[in-house]
């Protein structure tokens, strides 16, 4: 048997986690499917798929062979094409991690766009709001709300990230509403977990003023502090995509627009530029020229 053929079919067997999808998708039967799998696992001495009647999964030892076979045959088929003069059709799983803020009708709309253009690419999007290593789970690409890349990483800056204080007007009738950045000291905050601390600084013309809030709710997902929000629960800094039709609706407020400016940078970052696939490549330059990215 032809094993780059059979490193195909695992690949594919891997990534749709069923031998008659895959076979379907290759036009080959199950049993010839199954037939390229166990011939590889027999060259490789060990199990690369645990089968049961319900579902394929990978083993230990699959996961690392998927994720080094994988980024070897999108290289060579982009390697083939270019030789031909023929065009590189993006195509397989595009694993992604992204934060749990960016849930929102915006960025669906991207993902939505760029899957009619590219229908031969399936996203596969974890929203969990861990940091992932990339390279060890098998991830093509992540999207990070950063100020400072991780520099053993690639990291392409694709828009900045205005984040917007806000509060509910329950919350504001109740607790009053500032006026100015002092005014916020000792007040209920909704803090995100990954932030450091719980004192924010604002440097006005040389001079820095810091307060600290009083944290009522801590976690580090954005969505849950967003419902909190929304429930009159306390202050939060939230991404200007999570809560902009909010504060257009008045179910939130905008706080002291004037005087606090924090504005993270979305950055693209993946683990090398040797095997960027032309999945990956593509879904970069779409989202960077997207105007709803912005």
């Amino acid at each position: 048997m032809d094993s780059l053929v059979s490193m195909r079919v695992f690949c594919l067997v891997a990534e749709l986690k069923s031998f008659a999808t895959a076979a379907q998708r290759l036009r080959i039967s199950p049993a010839m499917a199954s037939k390229h799998v166990m011939q590889l696992e027999k060259r490789l001495g060990t199990r690369l798929l645990n089968r049961t009647s319900r579902r394929v999964s990978l083993s230990e030892s699959g996961a690392l062979y998927f994720e080094q076979a994988r980024q070897m045959l999108d290289s060579l088929d982009e390697v083939e094409a270019a030789v031909s003069k023929a065009t590189v059709v993006p195509r397989g799983t595009l694993r992604l991690t992204a934060p749990v803020w960016m849930a929102n009708a915006i960025f669906a709309g991207v993902l939505a766009d760029y899957q009619a253009r590219y229908p031969e690419v399936c996203l596969d999007v974890d929203l969990s709001g861990r940091l992932v290593n990339l390279v060890e789970e098998g991830f093509d690409l992540a999207l990070r709300a950063t100020g400072t890349p991780d520099e053993a990483l690639i990291a392409r800056p694709i828009t900045k990230v205005p984040f917007l204080l806000v509060a509910a007007p329950a919350f504001l009738k109740r607790a009053g509403r500032p006026t100015k950045f002092a005014d916020l000291a000792g007040q209920a905050l909704l803090h995100y977990a990954l932030y450091p601390g719980e004192s924010f600084s604002l440097n006005r013309n040389g001079t820095v003023e810091t307060i600290k809030l009083n944290p009522v709710l801590r976690s580090g997902n954005e969505t849950l502090l967003h419902m909190a929000a929304l429930e009159g629960m306390g202050f939060a800094f939230l991404p200007k995509w999570l809560v902009a039709d909010d504060i257009a609706a008045g179910r939130l407020v905008h706080m002291l627009p004037d005087d606090i400016i924090f504005e993270g940078r979305l950055f693209a970052v993946y683990p090398s530029r040797k095997y960027l696939s032309a999945k990956v490549r593509t879904f970069i330059d779409f989202i960077a020229a997207d105007k709803r990215m912005r």
